[in-house]
């Protein structure tokens, strides 16, 4: 059976009171439509048309990088006249088989949740269902009339009475329907309404009025009804998700120590017994080993960090690879390109770019080491520079060798090659290689004049 998915993207999203487009607005990270359309592909919904109208530019720019891997194809409902004109704009007459429809500001429902629906609709032999919950508080979705227990309408909020009001099952906007019969009733759908709009939620009646078998399916998951229409509905599909995701952790031996303030996304992956203290940020393509420890305040993204890692507090890593029983900061950044050896230790205020370094070396504090290749057990003092940015504006590289010491506030002006065993000494700028075992350095001659200093003593300082 052919499944297709019509996600409906065009609404202007007035109350997100954003320039960006509703559908683009992130939920933990990932964009809502990009969310949507990725848990229909993972459902196995081989055919995805997205409706766009309001920002159609700027959602077709977001998805053109990936819109090939999705095989999704973008329509453009031209006037935003109403959800039954937007379905209209996905091309029906092509369609086959049983087809979803759903929006695209729905960032909670799952790809299980997808394929439960075309299971659902498939079981009971409809020709249409909408797919229901239940809630508590006030809303404003369309509420599910029934007549003996069987769905007898949908009745939009401003269209409905004081007692229609009262009903506590709602419709989502999720339907599934065969193919036929959506080309057969949308152009029946007519306009004759408060807004003058054509609402797709007429199609129930009018497949009642043509005896076709239709029923309101009531899910147990409310979160499929979750839709986001202002920033705070969105902060709060955030939360859910990041909540989620940290469950999903726990419940495989991760221990996270506050997860109400650790912010995972879906798409990062943690050890057993790995730690996150409070206020870590993992997201992109992250990767923690088992028995790492990362410290309160870490931003860490699509980077892998191996067994039994220590990153400390504070600390910014980007697209870096970190391996097993090395340690980081506090309060270190390291941008991308950049791996960091196995026992080696990155210090506090210690920056780095697009460095190789090498298995026990260390750089203890206030260093900045950028397009280096640094060697094993190599020293790098406080203060060290790789000055890899020249008035040409090219960058080039420094390489230290093994077991080099480099002493406090040493300038390596690239490229420059240091080579295994040599010193460096204190205060030194090397602007030449340094030979395997030699001592660079390279100061003035230090004068003292002796009593020069009473020239810069005011009168009541007196002796001292």
């Amino acid at each position: 059976m052919t499944m297709t998915a019509i996600i409906l993207a065009g609404g202007q999203g007035t109350r997100m009171k954003s320039p960006l487009p509703k559908v683009l607005h992130p939920v933990a990270g990932k964009p809502m439509i990009i969310r949507t359309l990725e848990g229909c592909q993972q459902a196995g919904v081989q055919n995805l048309r997205l409706v766009v109208g309001h920002g159609q530019n700027l959602v077709k720019s977001v998805l053109d990088p990936i819109q090939e891997m999705l095989q999704v194809k973008i329509y453009v409902q031209d006037q935003q006249l109403g959800t039954a004109d937007a379905v209209k704009a996905a091309d029906l007459g092509s369609l086959q088989g049983d087809v979803l429809i759903m929006n695209g500001d729905h960032p909670l429902i799952k790809t299980a949740d997808i394929k439960n629906f075309f299971a659902s609709f498939q079981k009971l032999n409809l020709d249409l269902a909408v797919f229901t919950v239940e809630v508590s508080e006030k809303n404003d979705f369309g509420r599910i009339v029934r007549a003996n227990g069987k769905l007898q309408s949908i009745v939009e909020v401003k269209e409905a009475s004081a007692e229609v009001l009262k009903i506590k099952e709602i419709n989502t906007g999720i339907y599934v329907v065969k193919a036929e019969v959506l080309q057969k009733l949308i152009p029946q759908v007519k306009n004759e309404n408060a807004k003058k709009e054509f609402y797709l939620t007429d199609i129930i009646t009018l497949a009642r009025d043509k005896a076709l078998k239709v029923d309101a399916i009531l899910s147990e998951n409310g979160d499929i009804a979750h839709g986001v229409n202002s920033q705070m509905e969105l902060a709060a599909a955030t939360a859910k998700v990041y909540a989620s995701n940290c469950e999903k952790l726990l419940n495989n031996g991760v221990i996270i120590l506050d997860p109400k303030t650790t912010y995972i996304e879906d798409t990062v992956i943690v050890g057993a017994g790995a730690v996150l203290y409070p206020g870590v940020f993992l997201r992109g393509k992250t990767a923690i080993g088992a028995f790492s420890v990362v410290e309160p305040n870490c931003f860490i993204s699509d980077s892998v960090i191996n067994d039994g890692v220590q990153i400390k507090a504070g600390s910014y890593i980007e697209k870096t690879i970190i391996h097993s029983q090395a340690s980081v900061g506090p309060y270190a950044r390291l941008r991308p390109d950049t791996t960091i050896g196995q026992g080696a230790h990155v210090g506090n205020f210690v920056e780095m770019k697009k460095v190789n370094f090498g298995a026990k070396s260390k750089a203890g504090h206030l260093t900045y080491l950028g397009d280096a290749d640094i060697g094993e057990d190599v020293n790098i003092g406080c203060g060290t520079i790789t000055c890899n940015y020249a008035a040409d504006k090219k960058k080039y590289k420094t390489i230290i060798k093994d077991r080099v010491f480099v002493g406090s506030d040493t300038q390596l002006v690239a490229p420059v090659t240091v080579e295994s065993d040599s010193i460096i000494a204190s205060g030194t700028t090397v602007t030449k290689d340094v030979p395997a075992g030699a001592l660079a350095l390279s100061r003035t001659a230090q004068v003292n004049k002796e009593g020069y200093a009473k020239k810069f003593k005011k009168p009541e300082d007196g002796n001292k």
